[in-house]
């Protein structure tokens, strides 16, 4: 067996930095014994994936006290090395007689052990390891993936699955839209008829629609924890609000009445900019928000937000004329900065989409750049960290061949290919801005995937191409090769009952 640098011949995704394989094959036996230390950061980490590791999905493991190692008995042998210098990185080295992973945090664990497994041939009461030396890390800290739960809403059950998903390829970010005109989803006690009024619509003459009880968003924080995924929810603002206006009309600029939407688009009423009350409604359901996701950032939307009832309304004019405002667009951004600046007193920084540029955005907001790569390259010349999603080539909700064969999509056209050649670090960037892009995401915006099967048909293989993105050198990234690679890969998909797209791999 070569000796060379052979990432490129095993099935690995994502692809890692450096991977060479000994030809130091390890066989052991099954349930493979795991050594790792007794250490609260990690154990429940090591704990689940050793819990959730059983056939058919993987290869059974069962977790041994580290002074059991000193045995030298055949195994995977696990230490935590804090001073290694990527936060995320692991190395892997199998042997001929044991297996060791070192790596820099539990996060770094975990791809490692998600690693160990992918290199694991099931024979018999054995399991064969391919020897290798790895060692490996992200190339962008941010590896992200969205869900619209607004437009059709996705059980507990699903939303698991999903984040589950993520964590098996390396993808460490879950950005939960959880809120937009056709739906409210997440129950605020301060706020009852969000969730009684604003979670349902009437649909084909049924009643449709459904929230996340607090217990329901405490236990998939929980399950996303032991995965290593940071959840960053959305709550829209000041446009795509029509399920809370439904509920809470006089929050807006006419005083409504409204009904939750039943069609897709952008609507007219938003947020009053000009209310205080409208103010100190967003800062309580902020302050609620942020105590139950202890990730360090809240996405407050700020995309196509129309302005016609700002200019028809009296307090907004009078907002514009107190504090200075030119126009609309200022009058915007003095809304997102008032946001911001509440957000920094509960611990919390603002994530917003590039339109929070429009009028200037806050000082310390990232911003998620999807209307163009210029976006981009805007927001990190204004000092703002970004993550790159462009339209072009990471909304997973486009079609992915011709539409004559494809259910119905929004538009577009983002096959696999596509998606593989995206690089995040957008031309005519200067290099000293370049660190600002601190990674990527897809979206999937659901307005035509009313299913959980749907959205996996929408989101795979297309998330593994954007993984091997987001993770390896750029450098590494060959089309052929990967491709490869993905039709091993898919059978580990079929293992877990992923509905990807079949087509698509050859």
């Amino acid at each position: 067996m070569s000796q060379t640098n052979a990432s490129s011949t095993v099935n690995l995704i994502p692809r890692p930095a450096k991977c060479r394989l000994t030809g130091h094959d390890l066989r052991l036996s099954l349930p493979v014994p795991v050594y790792a230390p007794s250490m609260p950061e990690i154990s429940p980490v090591l704990q689940t994936f050793i819990e959730e590791s059983a056939p058919p999905d993987g290869v059974l493991l069962t977790l041994i006290g580290q002074a059991a190692a000193s045995d030298n008995k055949p195994g995977l042998t696990i230490s935590i090395q804090s001073d290694m210098q990527a936060p995320e990185a692991y190395d892997l080295v199998i042997g001929p007689g044991s297996a060791r992973l070192t790596a820099s945090s539990p996060a770094g664990m975990l791809y490692g052990l998600h690693t160990f497994l992918q290199l694991c041939r099931i024979d018999g009461s054995e399991v064969l390891v391919i020897g290798a030396e790895i060692a490996d890390q992200p190339r962008f800290a941010w590896r992200g993936m969205h869900l619209d739960v607004s437009r059709h809403f996705f059980p507990v059950s699903f939303i698991k699955i999903y984040i589950d998903l993520l964590a098996r390829h390396k993808m460490n970010m879950f950005h939960w839209h959880l809120c937009d005109d056709q739906g409210w989803r997440i129950e605020i006690p301060a706020f009852p008829r969000l969730t009684e009024v604003g979670a349902w619509r009437i649909e084909d003459g049924n009643r449709y629609g459904g929230f996340y009880s607090r217990s329901d968003i405490a236990d998939i924080v929980e399950f996303a924890r032991k995965r290593c995924v940071t959840i960053v929810p959305e709550i829209e603002m000041p446009g795509h609000a029509m399920s809370a206006l439904t509920a809470y009309p006089e929050y807006s600029c006419t005083g409504g009445p409204f009904t939750v939407p039943t069609t897709w688009g952008v609507f007219d009423d938003v947020y009053c900019a000009g209310n205080e009350k409208t103010f100190a409604f967003l800062e309580a359901i902020l302050s609620d928000v942020a105590s139950l996701f202890p990730g360090p950032m809240i996405h407050i939307g700020g995309d196509e937000c129309p302005k016609e009832r700002w200019r028809a309304h009296d307090l907004c004019q009078q907002r514009m004329q107190q504090e200075g405002l030119g126009d609309e667009d200022q009058l915007q951004s003095y809304f997102i900065r008032r946001i911001a600046k509440y957000l920094n007193t509960i611990g919390k920084r603002l994530v917003g989409w590039d339109e929070i540029l429009d009028g200037g955005a806050p000082a310390g907001s990232t911003i998620m750049a999807w209307r163009s790569a210029e976006k981009g390259i805007e927001a990190a010349r204004a000092g703002h960290d970004v993550v790159m999603c462009p339209m072009t080539h990471c909304y997973f909700d486009h079609y992915q061949a011709d539409p004559a064969g494809e259910p119905k999509a929004i538009g577009g056209f983002s096959p696999l290919d596509k998606v593989y050649a995206f690089e995040p670090i957008p031309d005519g960037l200067p290099a000293e801005l370049q660190d600002r892009i601190v990674g990527a995401q897809a979206n999937v915006w659901t307005e035509y995937m009313p299913d959980s099967d749907h959205v996996e048909y929408m989101t795979f293989p297309r998330l593994c191409a954007l993984a091997e993105v987001l993770w390896s050198p750029r450098s590494m990234r060959l089309w052929d090769n990967f491709a490869a690679r993905l039709r091993s890969h898919i059978k580990r998909l079929d293992k877990i009952g992923v509905k990807y797209r079949r087509s698509d791999i050859s």
